[in-house]
């Protein structure tokens, strides 16, 4: 393994039963899907420079305690997980297997026509972020259009899904849907780059249908890595982080793609509310500049007059530039540890006085803090608890732990046994009363035994409950998403779980 465990390549793809110590609650039925980067390095010699361009891997785990499927030494049996990883068999992942990778989100220089066919006819698929379900398929997704459709029981690539109307698309997305758990609807937002550049919002039904939310003008789009969602509004949080689009099409050889974003602070951010019904901009308040992937949930208080959302910050962008391999690999990882704040935006006396609204921050964690989530039971509702990577602050190291955060007092728990260094944790909820029954699910790396293992806690105490030991050493990825619906039983195609 390399100085920083977690940064390493794997190439193995397996699928194993994998047996369980301590045992698993009789209600998790389901499956955990989670994506990253899975190899950075190329059979050519060749490698990626940045994290975010590592090769898209796929993680499944799936439990039935009702399938029992090893007996115990003392005639019993053993809750078991059944696991498999797999490479998506993207445009992107053949390109590097044939040596002709020509780079990503901040690997290597591009030339006039790379930039043209990437941004207009041929959008990079490396989708490497996380899996979503939009009708009855699930998508892999990345920050461009391009999704791609991955069967939830093998893992193999089925090809992209296209979108059908004429509802208008762009040439960046962002890499968070939202769904509003009334619905079912998975909202997202894409820009455009045009004579007018705009943010284009569109929701996509439960069946899969697109349509048009609204569409926002800018004069130089931001980095938007995701967005806020509550029962009636959009929130944009539009960055200081910005690009001329009219550079992609300079002729010559340029810098990466994200390296064509400077950061100016002068602008401020620019918070962005978007009525979901009307598709009307109702307000437009300015805060400090401020950086950030990651809105962790948003809501409304009275009455619809204040909307407030979540955000794990930065103070500036430089950290996109700190997630080259050479930095991580080296143990420098101040750019991953954020803090989670607070935004309050009130529209004023007027529900639609854009003029009049404002926006108001306060701290919520300081400590530092990665990758935070919330009880999709929670999502656009308020939550008191927030659960995220232990990181510390400024951070040399990977997470040593995970959190929760109870937003109401103050209180945190923090988990640090099972493992040296911990991914993304997340709340599957249980079938009691209270906001944090269910169980917490992280996957750890163990790099003295160069092994992973899934941990599965307790949603309130954050104590184990469980422990699954991987067949390898799982790189460090990035999101994951949990699917009751996919479960042994369940059949893909004619293909089960397993």
């Amino acid at each position: 393994m390399c100085p920083q465990p977690g940064f390493h390549s794997l190439h193995d793809e397996a699928a194993a039963t994998l047996e369980v110590e301590g045992s698993l609650p009789d209600w998790l039925t389901g499956s955990l899907l989670r994506a990253g980067p899975g190899a950075f390095e190329m059979p050519d010699g060749s490698a990626v420079d940045h994290w975010f361009d590592g090769l898209a891997v796929c993680y499944r785990f799936t439990f039935d305690p009702g399938d029992r499927g090893r007996s115990d030494a003392d005639g019993g049996t053993t809750d078991t997980v059944h696991y498999r990883n797999r490479f998506l068999r993207t445009d992107a992942y053949r390109a590097a297997r044939d040596g002709e990778f020509t780079g990503g989100f901040a690997t290597g220089e591009t030339t006039l026509r790379d930039r043209l066919r990437s941004l207009l006819s041929d959008p990079y698929d490396n989708t490497n972020i996380v899996v979503e379900r939009v009708g009855d398929r699930y998508l892999a997704l990345t920050e461009s259009p391009r999704r791609v459709v991955v069967d939830p029981n093998t893992l193999g690539t089925r090809g992209h899904d296209e979108y059908d109307g004429s509802a208008p698309t762009g040439q960046l997305a962002c890499a968070h849907p939202k769904r509003d758990p009334a619905t079912g609807t998975l909202l997202n937002v894409e820009t455009g780059f045009g004579r007018t550049h705009q943010y284009h919002v569109h929701t996509r039904t439960p069946a899969g249908d697109r349509r048009h939310v609204g569409s926002v003008a800018t004069d130089a789009p931001a980095y938007m890595h995701s967005f806020a969602l509550t029962p009636r509004y959009v929130v944009l949080t539009e960055f200081p982080l910005r690009v001329d689009p009219t550079q992609f099409f300079r002729p010559g050889r340029q810098p990466p793609f994200i390296e064509q974003f400077e950061w100016q602070p002068d602008r401020g951010t620019r918070i962005v509310v978007l009525d979901r019904t009307t598709g009307e901009v109702v307000a437009t308040p300015t805060t400090d500049p401020l950086f950030g992937f990651h809105h962790v949930n948003a809501f409304e208080r009275d009455g619809g007059r204040q909307i407030v959302f979540d955000l794990e910050t930065v103070p500036d962008a430089s950290g996109i530039g700190d997630l080259y391999l050479d930095e991580l690999r080296e143990g420098d990882l101040g750019a991953i540890a954020g803090r989670l704040e607070r935004f309050t935006v009130d529209l004023g006396g007027n529900r639609y006085g854009v003029d009049d609204a404002t926006v108001s921050r306060e701290t919520l964690y300081a400590d530092g803090t990665a990758l935070p989530t919330v009880s999709p039971a929670r999502w656009c509702r308020p939550h008191q608890y927030v659960y995220a990577m232990s990181m510390d602050q400024p951070a040399t190291d990977w997470a040593r732990g995970v959190l929760k955060v109870d937003t109401e007092t103050g209180d945190v728990i923090e988990h640090t046994d099972g493992g040296a260094y911990f991914g993304e944790p997340i709340f599957v909820p249980g079938p009691g009363d209270a906001v944090d029954d269910g169980v917490v699910l992280t996957v750890v790396l163990d790099p003295d035994t160069d092994r992973s293992r899934l941990l599965v806690l307790d949603g309130g105490t954050l104590a184990e409950r469980a422990r699954a030991t991987l067949p390898h050493a799982a790189p460090f990825d990035f999101h994951g998403r949990y699917f009751p619906e996919i479960t042994v039983a369940a059949r893909v195609n004619g293909v089960s779980v397993g």
